[in-house]
């Protein structure tokens, strides 16, 4: 049965194809999503199957019943873009100044909706209920996964399964983890309040900039001294803005970082240890400070049983020595709601081909993806469906 699925899905490829070129070509940004959806609405409809629009904002969920007893599984692809202005030189390159599907969420958009298409006209064989949940706003925080699980998206799914193509690995293969696959994401905006002045006269003002120097520098420690050195962690400072004259000690200076962890117990260590580090210093140079501590998504939580399984289908696919199996990812992903909430696995699809030139990273104004890893992600759906 699963060969004749197979080569449904490389029947209907080339629509496939150009669904993901459409949706290139005219991408819209999160939580901005407007004709994505509708399209992706009206193909699903088009398939005869139940249909949620609207879900925790601009969310699509469709749902199949299959012919045989079975679990309720749930597959989700991302539809946002990204406000990136497109510098490659494909004849289907972003219509909209300034915006552009720089991560590969139009692959996935177009893969699920294929695995719907072979699914539907599969539906006798299908064991169980099958959930295709289609996510606005990725890219952003919040996300759009919390408002859609809060909306019923997951209601009555039994586990769970995503799949990002990845730029950075080579087509033909398949990363997977058991456990944490990626961490966890917390930002923080500090602003250091001083008494401006003259450059001359240092004395007489209390200076936010060399405060937040010295802040920068002490944060740093943190993961070196707080942290135990096998719970992996980052914490980066990536942007320090303060003053605009030569001469002119500025009032204020406003620092922005982000903070990746895998497990709960250092997220909280870095989270107070930032706070500690943040007021002392600050206060030990007279200045005033306000810092805002945001905690994003968690780690996504590979499921162990599930994970095996998803392994052994992927083996059985692409042959174990394309399987890989390494250190998770320090990226995050709002998928670690649904992770949360039902057991899920998420793994990552090779897309990087250089006979094409797709060999630029994420989020990179020249990203390309090789587009027969629609296949790969298809076939690991459909199997895992089966």
């Amino acid at each position: 049965m699963l060969a004749k699925m197979f080569n449904r899905l490389e029947d209907i490829y080339p629509e496939l194809v150009e669904i993901r070129r459409d949706f290139h070509m005219y991408p819209e940004l999160s939580n901005t999503e407007v004709d994505t959806p509708k399209k992706i609405a009206a193909y699903l409809e088009g398939l005869g199957l139940e249909v949620r629009t609207e879900v925790g904002g601009r969310g699509v969920v469709a749902t199949l019943r299959g012919g045989k007893p079975g679990k309720t599984v749930a597959f989700r692809a991302d539809f946002d873009a990204l406000p990136i202005q497109e510098e490659t030189d494909v004849p289907f390159k972003s219509r909209v100044p300034g915006v552009m599907h720089a991560c590969g969420h139009d692959l996935h958009t177009a893969s699920l909706l294929g695995v719907a298409k072979v699914l539907t006209e599969f539906q006798d064989e299908v064991p169980g209920t099958v959930k295709f949940i289609h996510q606005f706003a990725e890219e952003v925080t919040p996300g759009g996964a919390e408002p859609m699980i809060k909306d019923g998206a997951l209601d009555g799914v039994e586990v769970m399964y995503g799949a990002h193509v990845m730029s950075t690995e080579d087509f033909g293969t398949v990363s997977i983890k058991e456990g944490y696959f990626s961490a966890a994401q917390d930002d923080f905006n500090i602003t250091i309040y001083g008494k401006g002045g003259h450059g001359n006269q240092p004395h007489l003002t209390i200076d936010p900039l060399v405060t937040g120097s010295q802040l920068v520098v002490n944060l740093q420690q943190i993961i070196s001294r707080r942290v135990n050195p096998l719970q992996g962690a980052a914490l980066t400072v990536g942007s320090f803005h303060s003053g605009e004259g030569n001469n002119i000690i500025p009032d204020t200076a406003v620092i922005k970082g982000t903070v990746r962890t895998f497990d709960e117990e250092a997220r909280t260590v870095i989270e107070e240890a930032l706070k500690s580090v943040t007021q002392s210093t600050c206060a030990a140079n007279g200045a005033g400070v306000e810092l805002e501590y945001i905690k994003d998504c968690p780690s996504i939580y590979n499921n162990p049983e599930e994970t095996k399984r998803v392994m052994e289908v992927a083996i059985g696919l692409f042959n174990e020595e394309n399987v890989i199996t390494d250190a998770p990812m320090m990226g995050s992903e709002d998928f670690a709601y649904y992770t949360k909430e039902v057991p899920s696995v998420y793994f990552t699809i090779g897309g990087r081909n250089e006979e094409i030139n797709a060999v630029y990273p994420h989020h990179h104004p020249k990203f390309n993806i090789d587009e027969r890893a629609i296949l790969n992600i298809g076939k690991m759906f459909i199997s895992l469906a089966m």
